[in-house]
């Protein structure tokens, strides 16, 4: 996703738009929708590439029913019926030709037994669009158009069943282009239904070709058909990690938002995959020094099985000797919160895109920019394609991200950073994109941005 836009959603009233990039920091005030913004991101995923209903209680957020979701306008007038989000994202690895026409998705939300759910989708590129009719009355309506004109599909005829009563599953939205090309091909769009909209010429081939070669390639269905959606769905991790143990159990390796998995994917990997272990431990040992939290990381095994308990140990250097080793339930609390999140960030097959709320929770000002750094690399390493969403209160990871720019860490650009800040406005949030350029400075910043680290610089002065 290259950016995001929402409206009537939780804390935003009218229209805001967030610029996205390899490294994404959001920072602002508490209770300004920064948590809100990430848990969109997801919902728009499912909603547009795995087609399915969107979990708006999914951990780690828990955005409530639609009425607690839908804006609440404080009493300045009715509140809208729907709330609705969409996102846009370039096609340059699709097709040479055409690196400047973006996709853009769209989804709406209305109620259904008190959670939100899509009632309309949307896919547009160039002039070209489809539209979905997923609400109760109009569901399997199809509505299409290029520069030229538009049209619509009524839905089949025979009993309507909306999706969402009895599944998750939402109809694909290029089964509904395959639709009308077999309409189109067949020559009766009489007989199926289709109309000419506002004086539009009658519907042909040609049109349906026109829409196919804008979006008919669309992400969404490449997605579907050439990779499993688990690495490619946004990954959420909560701002409060697991509680470090004295002695792990194996238990399940599907990643959760708390890391309570990555002990036991560590401990597998160094029996199981020596040469990943290798590579991950190394990595991890690399950070740990960088951030002054650890030196060395091991995995110390009770058996000689997988199902047999084992501890996670950790060990600091000093000046003369490498010190004792340590489980993780003896080290800070910093260390056992740091270290899911920083094995999600450098593992091999780590997801694409990582939403992370506040991991500077428990780490000193040094590990703070230390992490800081490292999201840079990773979101600076090309060959992997990643996307970090950091929801950050740390001064020192925004300085070191700008720093990083500065010093081209990783290679590094400036349109490899946005700093999304969230001001509040009345009973509303304004979003405000600000960009860094190479030297590191800050572009585009509001005056309350500015006043804000103004007013802290001044207590301190006035110590």
């Amino acid at each position: 996703m290259d950016s995001i836009t929402v409206r009537n959603y939780r804390c935003f009233g009218a229209e805001q738009t967030a610029r996205l990039a390899p490294i994404t920091l959001l920072v602002g005030e508490n209770s300004t929708g920064k948590s809100s913004l990430m848990a969109m991101i997801r919902a728009l995923w499912d909603a547009v590439y795995a087609d399915r209903v969107p979990d708006f209680k999914e951990e780690p957020y828990d955005l409530g029913s639609f009425d607690e979701i839908l804006h609440d306008t404080g009493g300045r007038g009715p509140r809208a019926p729907n709330f609705a989000a969409r996102f846009e994202v370039r096609a340059g690895a699709l097709r040479s030709g055409s690196r400047s026409k973006p996709y853009r998705y769209e989804v709406e939300f209305g109620p259904h037994q008190a959670a939100p759910t899509p009632v309309r989708r949307r896919v547009s590129r160039d002039g070209c669009w489809l539209e979905q009719d997923l609400s109760e009355a109009g569901f399997g309506r199809i509505r299409f158009g290029t520069p030229q004109g538009e049209w619509k599909r009524e839905a089949p005829d025979g009993p309507r069943l909306f999706a969402p009563t009895s599944t998750d599953v939402l109809p694909p939205l290029d089964s509904a282009l395959w639709q009308l090309r077999r309409i189109a091909d067949e020559n009766r769009p009489t007989v199926s239904h289709v109309e000419s909209l506002s004086g539009s010429p009658e519907f042909t081939a040609e049109v349906v070709e026109e829409i196919r070669q804008q979006i008919g390639q669309f992400p969404g269905a490449r997605l579907r058909r050439s990779r499993p959606n688990d690495r490619a769905r946004p990954f959420a991790s909560a701002p409060t990690r697991s509680r470090p143990r004295r002695t792990y159990d194996p238990t399940r390796t599907a990643p959760d938002a708390e890391g309570d998995y990555v002990p036991t994917h560590l401990a597998w990997l160094s029996l199981h995959e020596p040469d990943a272990w290798k590579n991950l431990k190394y990595r991890l040992e690399e950070f740990g020094s960088a951030a002054g939290l650890f030196d060395e990381i091991r995995v110390r095994r009770f058996g000689r099985t997988a199902s047999d308990p084992f501890q996670l140990q950790v060990r600091k250097f000093d000046q003369r000797t490498k010190g004792p080793i340590h489980s993780l339930a003896d080290m800070g609390y910093g260390v056992s919160q740091i270290l899911p999140l920083a094995a999600e960030l450098l593992r091999d097959d780590s997801p694409q895109t990582l939403l992370v709320q506040q991991p500077e929770v428990h780490l000193h000002p040094s590990a703070q920019a230390a992490l800081g750094t490292l999201l840079c690399e990773v979101a600076a390493d090309g060959r992997r394609g990643r996307r970090l969403i950091v929801e950050t209160h740390s001064d020192f990871i925004i300085d070191r991200v700008r720093m990083s720019v500065r010093d081209q860490v990783g290679g590094l650009r400036p349109e490899d950073v946005s700093i999304v800040y969230f001001e509040r406005n009345g009973h509303d949030v304004v979003i405000h994109n600000l960009r860094v350029d190479e030297k590191g400075s800050l572009r585009d910043a509001p005056p309350g941005y500015r006043q804000f680290f103004l007013k802290e610089l001044q207590r301190s002065i006035d110590l």
